[in-house]
Order: structure tokens, then sequence, then C-alpha cells
């Protein structure tokens, strides 16, 4: 990996009060003792991460990490959206009694959404609360999931019905790490990246229709921009409603058709990004029904999501039924009323709990499915 320099590192801040942490974008940021060492809350380090990132950037986190001194042990997760249980924080939790580790350890999650938002439940709920580092491996946790301080793990009725909001320390995102992800999470990552520009910035969103293909191809300045311009729109948002009261529900574009897509199909199956970009297809259309999109814009969704591989139809063996029962249980609803973030425009996204049931009921009836 190649070195750093602070020339070449982007800072942006997550303004939260007395709990606002910096998020440093940058290649090589692993091998950055000056952006890390900082963060840490005491002596104490355990490094969360999984089987499939472990052979990669373990041993470099490591030789970060050794040069100071540090009581450093690790604990190496399975992989997958199926290992987001809470028999995987208690692996965690299991080390961390072990090792003695008191409330000034620091939890430090490398790896992809799965791997953060266990390590931050269990830094949350250990000894009520110990610190955090998030270092995303992937493109969706770099933009997303690593920001905001949502942590937590599945339930077979529902997606991260279970967990805590908890603030990391830092986001380190080390853009070096991409080199290693599949094409398939690349684009499951390149899903909240389009969300960005749906719910918030247009000018975002038509740079991304012109830039994807240098996105699936990792030109660096192309995948700098991206995520910079991400985080700054989540760090924004976050700024504004840190516990999602109001306005952080524009992020969940599309997710509540995705969360059902992934609890129905069985986590893992369906990728994350992948629901919410057929999710994000979903709610176009609906938005398209109710007046706000025209024909011009409908079009551009399914073309920005088909340009980034992503799927814009429903899984086949998901009935209306299906659907609503899981929707039912998303987190944004309020009093029984089903909540959707739909699109007033391109760039432009709302809150409404007020969709007529036949007409959702007879979108997710009519919405193509893949053969």
């Amino acid at each position: 990996m190649s070195s750093v320099s602070p020339r070449s590192v982007d800072t942006l801040d997550v303004s939260l009060g007395e709990r606002s942490y910096p998020i440093h974008i940058g290649a090589g940021l692993l091998t950055s003792r000056d952006h890390l060492l900082p963060h840490l809350a005491g002596r104490q380090v355990m490094i969360v991460t999984n089987e499939v990132v472990a052979p990669h950037y373990l041993a470099t986190l490591r030789a970060t990490l050794a040069s100071a001194d540090l009581d450093v042990r690790e604990v190496i997760l399975p992989d997958g959206e199926a290992t987001k249980t809470l028999a995987s924080v208690e692996r965690i939790w299991d080390a961390l009694l072990a090792a003695g580790f008191n409330r000034r350890c620091t939890l430090i999650a490398l790896g992809g959404g799965v791997v953060g938002d266990m390590t931050g439940y269990a830094a949350a709920s250990y000894q009520r609360g110990v610190g955090f580092i998030q270092i995303p491996t992937t493109l969706l946790a770099q933009v997303d999931s690593s920001v905001g301080g949502k942590t937590g793990v599945n339930h077979p009725r529902g997606k991260n019905m279970i967990g805590a909001f908890w603030q990391p320390r830092a986001v380190l995102v080390d853009t070096d790490t991409l080199v290693t992800l599949p094409a398939r999470e690349l684009s499951a990552g390149l899903a909240e990246v389009i969300k960005y520009g749906l719910i918030r910035d247009r000018e975002f969103l038509v740079w991304l229709e012109r830039e994807m293909s240098a996105l699936r191809e990792l030109a660096p300045d192309a995948v700098r921009h991206a995520i910079r311009r991400s985080c700054e729109i989540k760090a924004e948002i976050v700024a504004e409603d840190e516990t999602e009261q109001g306005v952080r529900a524009l992020l969940n574009l599309g997710h509540t058709f995705g969360h059902a897509i992934e609890a129905h199909q069985g986590y893992g199956n369906w990728l994350h990004g992948e629901a919410v970009g057929a999710g994000m297809m979903m709610a176009a259309v609906l938005s398209a029904r109710r007046g706000w999109l025209d024909a011009d814009a409908l079009a551009r969704v399914g073309g920005i999501l088909e340009a980034a591989a992503l799927p814009v139809r429903a899984p086949a063996n998901m009935t209306p039924d299906d659907f609503l029962v899981r929707m039912r249980l998303d987190k944004k609803n309020l009093d029984a009323r089903l909540r959707l973030i739909l699109l007033t425009a391109l760039g432009e996204a709302c809150i409404r709990d007020d969709t007529p049931p036949d007409q959702l009921e007879c979108l997710l009836a009519e919405f193509p499915r893949l053969a």
C-alpha cells in the first residue's frame, strides 16, 4: 500500500458538539500513525475484522499500531450479512472480557458495513460504552455505514432491528482498500453513492451519470470525489438530525423496499446495495405515479442504476404480501403509518406517510420481477 502524507488526505468533520469526529479520506491511510493514534482512548486496542479482510489488511494495521506502546488484540469473525447477529457481537464481548479490557479501550472496525455495525454495537454496550474507530474497506461502508453512528445487528424478522446510536471517534477511509473489492460489492456501494445524488444533489447526480464508467474502473480521482461528496452530504444530514427524528430519514431512500427484499431472500443472498438499488427504482416508480417524476426523470433513475450494474427489478419470488409484512416492521413507521422516502424531483426527496394503500399495493403487484 502507498505511503501517505498529510497533503494527500481530505478531512471532513461530523459536527456533533462534544461527540464530533473527523472523516479522513486518502490513499494509504492504514499506514498513517498520525491519523490513527490520536483517536485511541487508551492503551488497549481490539481490532475486529473478518476472514476475508484479515488476510489483506490486518498485518498492515497491526504494523501501524506496533510502534506505539499498546496492548493490541484481535477478533476475526466469519464473513457475510448472515453473521450480523448477537452471537457474533458476543464473540467480541468475550474477547474484550478475556483480555481484561477496561472502559478506556478502543475497538477498531476493519472491514465492511457488517463488521462496522457489529463493532459499533459491541462498543456501545461494553461496560456501557467504550470508544471505537471505523476503518471501512468497502465502498458502501466508506460512503455510508461508517459515518453517522448507527450500529446494530439483524433479526430474522427485520434488518438492523437491534442496535444503538454510538458515534465513532474517527473514520479512516483508505481508498487503496477498494482494489481488493469484488465488482459486485463495488456496485453495491455505488447504490448508496447514487442515493446521495437522488435525495440532495442533482449536480452530483449528473456527475455520476457522466463518470460511472470511471468509478467502476476505480479511477482514483473519480473515486475520491465520489467518496468525499457522499460523506459531505451524510455528515451534513447527521449533524442536523443525529437520531433520525426527521431529515435523516431521507438517507433511507429505497431502504424500506430493500430491507424487505434482504429479509425475504435471506441475508447475504442479495447484497444490501443490490436490494437498495431495486428499492430506489420502486420508490422512483411510486414517485412518478404520484405525479412528481416525469418519464424522462424516471428513465434516468433506471439508467444510472443499470450503469452501476444494479438490479432494477424485484425478486421473482416476492409477492405484494411478502413486501408488506416486512415493510410494516420498518423503523421509520410511526403509529402504524407506513413512511416512505419518495422523490419530488431528481436531487430532492421527501418523507411521506400518506401513500394510498391501494396505490402501494398496485405498485407491488405490477413492479417488474426478475426472470
